[in-house]
């Protein structure tokens, strides 16, 4: 037969037992959202050297295009100032202006075909997509581990656990709320066709 002080205590050791279980899991999620933000500097410093090797090896080329070389300047420089900030908005102007120099370049070198059959220049595009592409899963990895700490902090009743051992929400990416990414112009539409 259980006695009430056995009962007291079995359900003390739960209570216990599951404070320990939501404090390790929020430890994990913000541990794993130091790496995920890590993850995205090691990828801005992976894109700032590999840009300054395809300028090189397009320059021969390219001498005519002197915007493409302006906008890989831009995209270096972009670059360089979101891996020292670490600011999740010089982060996403990084990535844009990596995204608009790969477009740019991609139709350069569809129309000329002595930079097409150029293995260094086809390897390092390649490499920058890669990077590019690196950058933004590591960025959804961050929103997501983000959410589901901050998730947490909010649900009961990890909530209460949270706030005894003083977890405050992470930030996760900020992203600007105006500009271009927000907007969609008439001619990214025209080929959306809507069933109504």
């Amino acid at each position: 037969m259980l006695t009430i002080p056995l009962i007291i205590g079995a359900i003390l050791l739960a209570i216990a037992l599951y404070a320990i279980m939501v404090y390790n899991s929020l430890q994990t999620l913000k541990t794993r959202i130091v790496a995920s933000i890590q993850e995205i500097g090691n990828q801005l410093k992976r894109q700032i050297s590999l840009i300054p090797n395809l300028e090189s090896s397009v320059k021969a080329y390219m001498k005519q295009e002197k915007d493409i070389f302006i906008m890989l300047t831009e995209a270096r420089k972009s670059t360089q100032l979101a891996e020292k900030s670490g600011s999740m908005t010089d982060i996403d102007k990084a990535v844009t202006d990596m995204q608009n120099v790969l477009g740019r370049l991609n139709i350069l070198v569809e129309s000329n075909p002595e930079i097409k059959s150029d293995q260094t220049v086809s390897k390092f595009m390649d490499e920058l997509r890669d990077t590019a592409d690196k950058l933004m899963y590591s960025r959804r990895t961050l929103i997501d581990l983000s959410a589901d700490y901050n998730q947490k902090l909010l649900v009961f009743p990890s909530n209460l656990i949270a706030n005894m051992f003083g977890f405050k929400p992470e930030k996760g990416l900020a992203t600007a709320t105006e500009g271009d990414h927000v907007e969609v112009k008439a001619e990214e539409m025209k080929d959306v066709k809507v069933n109504l």
